[in-house]
């Protein structure tokens, strides 16, 4: 008995290795439009493995690629798209630059820093002071992620502070509008369960 790790390696294993051996078939074809039919066929049985991806643009053309990939680029056909080439197998893509804005504090993150700053800029009136009640919410979950001790009102408003450069300071008025957010959003856990339960025990049993 022959064990899969004593044969040749696949470079495509998710095809399995019936069809990389249709494929190693079809490179011993020597007529040239058997052998294209042959390459029409593997195809089709690729494709039907996959068919969640048959709405997927350029399917086809990734099916085609991966044939040239399993034959080592060796199966001389008429390909229906231009396929992948050997050396680009091998090529490193392009490295994407990382953004290397310094982040005051990484556990509030860049994205507060962001809405800080647009609250900074935005005029007086109920509309900053609701995205200023909406930051320190954010400030004390995110602070409370990170830290195991619970987060003091005093910590909070020190770091707006200092975020906003002086420019936002956590007023009696925001305290309020945080907690409100707060109420609102509050959800007791054994609601869902309370009200079943009762629904339950208010059916009539037979």
């Amino acid at each position: 008995m022959q064990y899969n790790t004593q044969q040749m390696r696949m470079p495509l294993p998710e095809y399995g290795r019936s069809i990389q051996n249709m494929v190693n078939h079809a490179l011993t074809i020597e007529d040239r439009a058997e052998r294209q039919r042959c390459a029409g066929t593997i195809i089709n049985i690729m494709g039907n493995m996959f068919p969640h991806l048959r709405d997927v643009p350029d399917f086809k053309h990734k099916l085609w690629d991966h044939l040239a990939i399993m034959s080592d680029f060796k199966l001389d056909i008429d390909y229906p798209y231009e396929v992948i080439r050997k050396d680009n197998l091998v090529t490193k893509p392009d490295v994407i630059p990382y953004p290397s804005t310094k982040i005051r504090y990484r556990h509030y993150g860049r994205t507060l820093e962001v809405l800080i700053k647009k609250a900074c800029e935005l005029p007086e009136g109920d509309e900053k002071r609701n995205l200023v009640a909406l930051i320190c919410n954010h400030l004390k979950k995110d602070f409370i992620a990170w830290n195991k001790d619970t987060v003091d009102d005093r910590k909070i408003a020190d770091d707006l502070y200092e975020l906003s450069d002086g420019k936002l300071q956590l007023t009696d008025d925001i305290m309020k509008l945080m907690n409100s957010r707060l109420n609102q959003n509050y959800r007791p856990k054994n609601n869902y369960s309370y009200q079943n339960n009762r629904n339950n025990n208010q059916r009539k049993k037979y």
